[in-house]
């Protein structure tokens, strides 16, 4: 039968294939008359077919019916993960679990559950997402957008009816509730500034002015010192920016790489992508298919809450993400009116700000209200996280800049990249759009094709602007680490418009780094130069990232590996899976040698711990031995040495991915990091040569999952970052890392050659089937076989047709 045939057959006869589990309504859903349903989304409906894993493959007749079929699917793996952001976006964090307590970190930077229900709140209390889904496409959401969030809320909403709730993260709870359109939105909306506003939450709800009495003090003693009061140290915050921006300390990266047709077996493309992000909360992946007869096939991964594919493939096209090394904030430092901190003047005149006073109640408490100012650049901050404060004084302050806070076209992309037929339509997608906040695109296509674009929404800071505008602490903060900081007191240091650019303020597709049809192109997390490295990108501003500097060793171990790939050809789907878990640990080829040798002359009377890092293989395997203590010291070394001390031989720019090399072992800190790592693993009754595996693991309903992979400073492709227990055992559980990973390619039939794995599983629920099946074919090197076409969905040994209706 025809695919399309087949599917309006599904559409048709699904209720007679099917049924829906019948239960009460669960009793979070008590008050859900307080936002009722809209009339248009009772007659809403999908069919689900899942598959192995409990993957769903949805099919709808048009955009919210999609919507629907998808927002009930999620619920059902992840409706505590889901509710709790809708409590965060709400700002009733406080209310229902105090304002000490702290979010998971998923949709903002907040310390505390307080800060984040402030600075939501504000959103809300402001109608900045309404504005924004009010806003005519290109510059807003399209309609089709639009309607599939309007159906996933009122899917999620018909499975809270329908079904009782199981997970104990959230059974019985009064915050779990029925939803809308907006609250949808909203949560698209905190995904769209994670790096911008969402990086500053703390220090925009924290900002206050200075009392009256101390800004006089402190003005005249400003005066009197010819200098700002309080104003940061330039060479102290370009450190720490560097810090804070730095990939290495991110809870998010990933590995991809697509290869051109002329390095593969059959003369097609072939894509491995590998996000690295947090294997709890709300930015977890979920696995999908997505179809609308003749409009819309699709396969791969969403970010919980979101109504499309965000990573994936159909039967042309692949494409995967890494976070880019691009600034999504600019800081305008001001210069307040000498008689109203609340004032900053603007060419010479003063500009009232504008206050948001915000409420949030508070649980067991009288409710908190605190002000927020907001200026014509965006909000007052005093600080970028504890790292880098940004004090408001008599004389100065600061406000922050995010031009993804009027993005909301993320998802649009998505679905453009979902309906591309090859990487020119996504190219095309990206410059139509332009609604990618903190991401590149690597992409591969059954022509033949790879891509790789850094197209970001980013603050328009070009260098030149940079140099005639930026104040003393920018001339700092810009070079070391692509932080501006703009005088805002000239309009002539505004950030202006590119012709090409939706919005105003931001940079136009044309300015983009794009390398096309390059043998391979890879990224993981650096910036975009090195893509491939003997076709290296430059040009591009230094907001976008650096040029000539040394790369990390995920980096330049990826480029190895997939250099070597691209030059051995005739490669393979198989060829990406191997990559995937290769495990080798660059950091091990270029410094267990040297450490084993100096090894004797540090620990004299404990030979066992030199023959330990000897031996060690250089991978990270699960059965890997002395794995364990070359990561433990490596880890204390790289993280207590410089890096220009770590290595006899400095970076090269001609030689960027074999430099710098030669360990230097004759530095205390390479004595003490070898000790220390010594002493600590006997401490926790861990032999120094045990295996892996065996103590990094992760626990799942009482059983012990091993994993493997390694930490970013050992530059293993397959990134885990676990959570290291000592009393536990070691590493206990991973924190991120290794998340939804999908090996792409095709043979010139009609369905892709696919092999996908989700590392931590498609349920958080741990009374799911779905809990930990796919965790322990991770730590046992197992794919899933994707069943994207029509025959294969329907011969899966798991099949379970369900039609879902509203």
């Amino acid at each position: 039968m025809h695919l399309r045939t087949r599917l309006k057959h599904l559409l048709l006869v699904g209720s007679a294939l099917a049924t829906v589990t019948a239960s009460l309504p669960a009793a979070a859903a008590a008050d859900s008359g307080d936002r009722p349903h809209r009339p248009s989304d009772r007659g809403l409906s999908a069919v689900i077919r899942y598959t192995e894993y409990g993957i769903p493959h949805i099919v709808a007749k048009d955009y919210a019916n999609l919507g629907f079929g998808t927002g009930w699917a999620q619920a059902a793996d992840q409706i505590c993960t889901l509710a709790d952001g809708f409590v965060t976006v709400n700002g009733e964090r406080s209310r229902h679990f105090g304002a000490d307590g702290a979010p998971d970190g998923s949709l903002s930077s907040a310390a505390r559950n307080l800060s984040s229900d402030l600075y939501f709140r504000g959103v809300r209390d402001a109608g900045t997402v309404e504005e924004l889904l009010r806003t005519p496409a290109p510059a807003g959401p399209s309609r089709q957008l639009k309607e599939l969030m309007r159906g996933w809320a009122a899917g999620y909403n018909a499975w809270l009816k329908q079904n009782r709730i199981t997970d104990p993260a959230c059974k019985d709870a009064d915050w779990v509730r029925p939803v809308t359109q907006l609250d949808v939105a909203r949560r698209g909306f905190a995904v769209s500034v994670l790096g911008g506003q969402g990086r500053g939450v703390d220090g925009i709800t924290a900002a206050q002015p200075p009392a009256a009495a101390s800004a006089t003090a402190t003005a005249t003693a400003a005066a009197t010192a010819g200098k700002t009061a309080a104003t940061p140290d330039p060479d102290q915050a370009a450190a720490a920016a560097r810090e804070l921006f730095a990939a290495g300390n991110a809870d998010m990266g990933s590995n991809a790489v697509a290869f051109h047709g002329g390095t593969t077996a059959n003369g097609r493309g072939l894509l491995l992508g590998n996000p690295h992000y947090p294997w709890q909360g709300g930015r977890r992946f979920w696995q999908s298919q997505q179809t609308i007869p003749g409009e819309l096939n699709v396969s791969g991964a969403s970010l919980l809450g979101t109504a499309i594919v965000n990573i994936g493939f159909n039967d042309k096209v692949a494409w995967s993400h890494t976070v880019a090394t691009g600034v999504t904030l600019n800081l305008h430092q001001l210069t307040l009116d000498p008689a109203d901190p609340t004032a900053y003047l603007v060419d010479g005149a003063p500009e009232k700000m504008t206050k948001r006073t915000v409420t949030v109640p508070v649980k067991g408490g009288e409710p908190v209200t605190r002000t927020q100012w907001w200026t014509r650049y965006g909000p007052v901050v005093t600080g970028l996280g504890p790292q880098l404060p940004l004090p408001w004084t008599a004389t100065a302050a600061f406000a922050l800049n995010d031009p993804n806070a009027t993005n909301l076209r993320g998802s649009d992309t998505a679905l453009g990249f979902g309906k591309a037929r090859s990487t020119q339509d996504v190219l095309d997608t990206l410059r139509r759009v332009q609604g990618l906040p903190w991401v590149n695109t690597i992409a591969a296509d059954a022509a033949g094709h790879s891509l790789f674009t850094q197209s970001q929404v980013l603050p328009r800071i070009t260098d030149e602007l940079a140099q005639r505008c930026s104040t003393p602490l920018g001339r700092a903060t810009y070079p070391a680490s692509g932080v501006a900081v703009l005088d805002g007191s000239r309009t002539d240091c505004t950030l202006g418009s590119d012709p090409d650019a939706v919005q105003p303020g931001v940079f136009g597709p044309s300015k983009m780094p794009v390398l096309r049809d390059a043998p391979y192109v890879e990224n993981s997390n650096d910036s975009a130069w090195l893509t491939n490295a003997d076709r290296p990108l430059t040009g591009y501003e230094r907001v976008f990232g650096t040029i000539g500097t040394p790369r990390s060793l995920r980096t330049r171990g990826g480029v190895e590996d997939v250099a070597a790939m691209a030059a051995k050809g005739r490669l393979t789907v198989a060829d990406l899976q191997r990559q995937q878990f290769a495990n080798r640990a660059p950091a091990g080829d270029m410094a267990a040698a040297d450490a084993a040798r100096a090894c004797p002359a540090v620990l004299p009377d404990d030979p066992e711990a030199c023959r330990a890092i000897g031996a060690w293989d250089r991978t990270v395997n699960t059965d890997s031995r002395g794995a364990l203590l070359f990561d433990r010291f490596w880890r204390k070394f790289a993280g207590s040495v410089p890096l220009a001390q770590q290595w006899k031989v400095p970076f090269s720019a001609a030689d960027p991915v074999r430099t710098p090399h030669t360990l230097d072992t004759s530095s205390a800190g390479f004595a003490k990091a070898l000790t220390d790592a010594v002493a600590e693993l006997r401490a926790a009754g861990i032999p120094l040569d045990a295996p892996l595996g065996a103590h990094q693991f992760v626990v799942r309903n009482g059983a012990r999952i091993p994993v493997s992979g390694g930490t970013e400073s050992l530059g293993v492709w397959n990134k885990t970052e676990p959570v290291w227990n000592a009393a536990g055992g070691g590493y206990t559980e991973v924190a991120h890392g290794t998340s939804h990973v999908q090996a792409v390619g095709w043979d010139g039939g009609r369905c892709p050659v696919a092999r996908t794995l989700l590392s931590y599983s498609q349920s958080s629920n741990p009374n799911s089937a779905h809990y930990s099946d796919q965790t322990a074919l991770y730590s046992g090197e197992r794919w899933v076989t994707s069943r994207f076409c029509e025959r294969d969905i329907m011969r899966s040994p798991a099949l379970r047709v369900v039609r879902v209706r509203g």
